[in-house]
Formats: structure tokens, C-alpha cells, sequence
């Protein structure tokens, strides 16, 4: 399949999912939406990965299309995955509440899977957080699980065709140093528990490679709706 993906920082790039559809053969274009390109047109989509955002950046004039692209994709029964501010934009598409959360979560935290999961992911895991704002699980969605200062994490919804993850398994080494050297903190992180430092994002480099196998099973469930349309 051929993937469009929405980026809105050159801070927030597609990181190991490029890799990932590179592996797997599919093609794929990155819309730098932040540098002026317009999102693709709807009848071109065959599945959309919409990637994060800063938090608290003011609407752009890509707000709208993306948007529009988003429901689009929805009602088109296309596969459709957003990570950070996708998730939080799918999820407010499928009229699910988005909030900032009581407190800001930056870092590796533990991920909790839940018994509803229909993720394919082990029952404890790791994963790379960076945020504040969260969402409620949409009507007819399953939960991915939660972590300690965000109960949902995640979410799967038409039987998986669409994806919103809240936290990073596309994390590398590479895209966690990006974040940490252009972008704030989220609202709230110096204040938080669920911080941590520079350093401790960094030193082990394990971390990041035990990401890859958990994210390679959360897209090859993702993208087997594509031959299945």
C-alpha cells in the first residue's frame, strides 16, 4: 500500500515508522504541513498516519484540511493511525473528549495493557511518553491500556482500521534527542512525577531497540485492513 503521513514539526517526523514501511514494501509520502504543503486530497489517501505536534501550538492554516482529511479517511473505511496529536484529532473526530490531563507524563513509563486490549502487545511494557493533553476513549472503541498518570494510552476502533496511540513507539534514540533539544516540555512537567531527565531517556540505548518489535505488531495489525477493504 501507499501510506500519506501528516508531519507538523520538523522535530516530529515519522522516526521508525519510515523504516517500518520501508521493510515491509509499502511506499510513502511525508506532507510537511508545517512548511507550508497542503494535505493530500482525500481520494488519493489509501491509508493516513497523522504523527504528532507540539502541544499548545496555535491553530494553522493546515487545520482545517487535516481535519476534514481526518473524517474523510473515517467514513471512507480507509486505515487510518495517529500518533500524539493524531490520536487526540481522531479521537475528537469520533466525538470522544479531549482534555489536558491532570499531570504532564515525559519519558519511559510502563504501559499496563488492558483486559479489553485487542492489541497484540504484552501485558507490561515500556514506552516513550512526551504530553499532557489526553483523550477519552471513543464510543465503540477498545482501550490500548494506561500508565500511571494516563489510564488510556491508546485505542483501536472499526476493528482496528483505525489506530490513536498516545505514546511513542516510533521512538528512537535519534527522535528523542530532536525532541529534547527544539521543543518545550509539555505544561506542567517540571511539576510532575512521571518526568524525567535528559539523561535518563538517553542512557540506554535498549530501550529503543525494544520498541521496534512492539511497534512492527501494532502496524502489521494496522495495515492488514488494507488488503482486506
Amino acid at each position: 500500500m501507499h501510506v500519506h503521513l501528516l508531519q507538523h514539526s520538523p522535530h516530529l517526523g515519522p522516526a521508525r515508522i519510515g523504516d517500518w514501511l520501508d521493510s515491509m514494501g509499502h511506499s510513502h509520502t511525508v506532507f510537511h504541513l508545517d512548511e507550508g504543503e497542503l494535505p493530500p486530497r482525500p481520494g488519493d489517501v489509501e491509508a493516513l498516519i497523522v504523527l504528532d505536534a507540539p502541544e499548545g501550538q496555535a491553530p494553522a492554516a493546515w487545520d482545517r484540511g487535516e481535519r476534514k482529511l481526518i473524517e474523510r479517511t473515517l467514513d471512507g473505511r480507509k486505515p487510518l493511525l495517529g500518533i500524539g496529536h493524531g490520536a487526540r484529532r481522531i479521537a475528537e473526530a469520533l466525538d470522544a473528549p479531549v482534555s489536558r490531563g491532570t499531570l504532564a507524563e515525559t519519558g519511559w513509563q510502563t504501559v499496563t495493557l488492558a483486559e479489553a486490549s485487542p492489541f497484540d502487545l504484552p501485558e507490561r511494557f515500556e514506552a516513550f511518553t512526551w504530553h499532557r493533553e489526553i483523550f477519552a476513549l471513543p464510543e465503540d472503541a477498545l482501550p490500548l491500556g494506561g500508565t500511571a498518570a494516563s489510564p488510556l494510552q491508546g485505542f483501536a476502533w472499526d476493528a482496528g482500521r483505525v489506530i490513536g496511540l498516545l505514546c511513542h513507539l516510533e521512538a528512537t534514540a535519534e527522535s528523542v534527542t530532536a525532541m529534547l533539544d527544539h521543543l518545550p516540555r509539555p505544561e506542567g512537567d517540571a511539576e510532575s512525577p512521571y518526568r524525567q531527565e535528559r539523561e535518563a531517556m538517553l542512557d540506554d540505548s535498549r530501550r529503543f531497540d525494544r520498541l521496534a518489535p512492539l511497534l512492527d505488531r501494532v502496524l502489521t495489525q494496522w495495515a492488514r485492513h488494507a488488503t482486506m477493504r
